[in-house]
């Protein structure tokens, strides 16, 4: 993706900490020439110096036939996300949006039964183990999880290509800064005020 010099971010691990809490992702690969894409939950994993993506499509979904002639499988993480007046800057200047973005790419292979399940062990534990009654896979029966270990195909993709932007007003002065979190803050829409926060947070220097 295009990537401006100020948005550009770089450092693997701060990068791999934002795909792990924004972890509902779009997976895009090419079906005769024509993309498609599939949004769904990933899990994120690293062995070693090697960072890979995993998750599961459904069997009638036509994308995981994909991956064997795909050569390199594209993944989107998006985080927060906000419309950025330009009324809010001390000069004259058009309006823009503020995000973040990451793109991962790799080669994707099908998933063992066996890994099939440690992967869907871990997801269930990642989103349940905090609720009262957790759905975990040893508490699940097995007639159950083998009719539907029927209807899915695992993957994972092994990750060679990593490409952030953090576009979050980085390039303004403190004052426009502190007044667009100013304004968001006060926006009665969600990513807005997510967008403040996260601003609040980094700060200009270190956006």
């Amino acid at each position: 993706m295009y990537i401006p010099k100020y948005f550009k971010v770089t450092n693997v691990d701060e990068i791999w900490d934002f795909v792990q809490q924004n972890s509902f992702g779009t997976i895009v690969t090419t079906q005769q020439g024509k993309p498609i894409a599939t949004h769904l939950p990933l899990g994120i994993n690293k062995k070693g110096d090697d960072y890979y993506i995993t998750g599961h499509l459904a069997y009638g979904n036509p994308q995981w036939r994909t991956f064997e002639t795909c050569e390199d499988v594209l993944v989107m993480f998006q985080g927060p996300h906000a419309y950025i007046s330009s009324s809010w800057y001390g000069h004259e200047a058009v309006p823009t949006w503020n995000y973040q973005a990451v793109h991962m790419y790799g080669r994707a292979s099908i998933l063992e039964k066996d890994e099939l399940i440690e992967e869907l062990t871990t997801m269930l534990h990642k989103y349940e183990k905090h609720r009262e009654n957790p759905v975990l896979w040893d508490k699940l029966s097995p007639d159950l999880l083998e009719s539907q270990l029927k209807g899915i195909v695992g993957f994972k993709i092994k990750v060679g290509e990593i490409q952030a932007a953090y576009k979050l007003s980085q390039n303004r002065n403190e004052t426009d800064y502190r007044n667009i979190i100013d304004k968001l803050q006060n926006e009665e829409n969600p990513n807005s005020n997510q967008m403040a926060e996260l601003m609040e947070k980094r700060g200009k220097n270190n956006s």
